[in-house]
């Protein structure tokens, strides 16, 4: 039977983890391809243009981080979650930095995973509206195409930036807590805390440039503004 919900890419060079995570994957009724390092990662998240890639950090060859670097260089923009043993903040800041979607430090529960995946999926799968594009200053946003562009030009996102800033931007003015972000965009409550707002809301802002509508409310949280 075809695998209706699309092909996750799982790059992991532990065998037993990277088993489970394809046997709950696959019940889920996803298509499941399995890399073992770096490398092989790399040219499969390109050739078999994957729904999503659940990436380890430490593995031989190219590290995770630096797989994830390329592929966002390169224009490919699917969601990716890291999956690590590590538990150093650096490390989870620098891989979200690099344009990663989400986090989860081993161990983990594979239905833990799953639902993540199923989570950010959900997000840049949602049907579209007839509504038109949202803007505010020289920042427009289309649900529909999921396409943003500032002053005229078209940004690449991530599908958690756009996520993140469809959401501040559908009540322009109104003040949201990193709390309420995390629960709305993530939909949990991330182990990164409120860093990983930060860290995502740092991302869009360098791609504004001086055309950047965020606002942050010290203590509270952030908006967007017309200037």
């Amino acid at each position: 039977m075809k695998d209706s919900k699309g092909l996750v890419l799982v790059v992991e060079d532990e065998k037993p983890i990277a088993d489970i995570l394809r046997m709950y994957l696959t019940r889920e009724g996803f298509g499941v391809q399995v890399e073992s390092d770096g490398n092989a990662g790399l040219a499969a998240a390109k050739n078999s243009h994957p729904v999503a890639i659940i990436l380890d950090v430490g593995l031989p060859g190219l590290d995770g981080v630096e797989v994830c670097k390329e592929l966002r260089s390169s224009g490919f923009q699917m969601p990716i979650l890291f999956c690590t043993a590590r538990d150093d903040e650096v490390d989870r800041i620098l891989g979200l930095e690099m344009g990663g979607d989400d986090y989860i430090t081993k161990p983990f529960s594979p239905r833990e995973v799953v639902a993540r995946v199923k989570s950010v999926l959900r997000r840049t799968n949602m049907t579209p509206t007839d509504s038109g594009p949202v803007v505010v200053g020289e920042v427009s946003l289309d649900s529909n195409s999921r396409r943003v562009t500032v002053a005229g030009g078209e940004v690449s996102l991530t599908a958690t930036e756009f996520d993140l800033l469809e959401y501040l931007m559908s009540q322009p003015g109104r003040v949201f807590s990193r709390d309420q972000l995390l629960s709305q965009v993530w939909g949990y409550s991330s182990v990164v805390g409120s860093r990983t707002v930060d860290v995502h809301i740092a991302q869009l802002r360098s791609k504004f440039g001086v055309h950047d509508p965020i606002r942050t409310v010290r203590g509270v949280g952030y908006s967007v503004e017309i200037a």
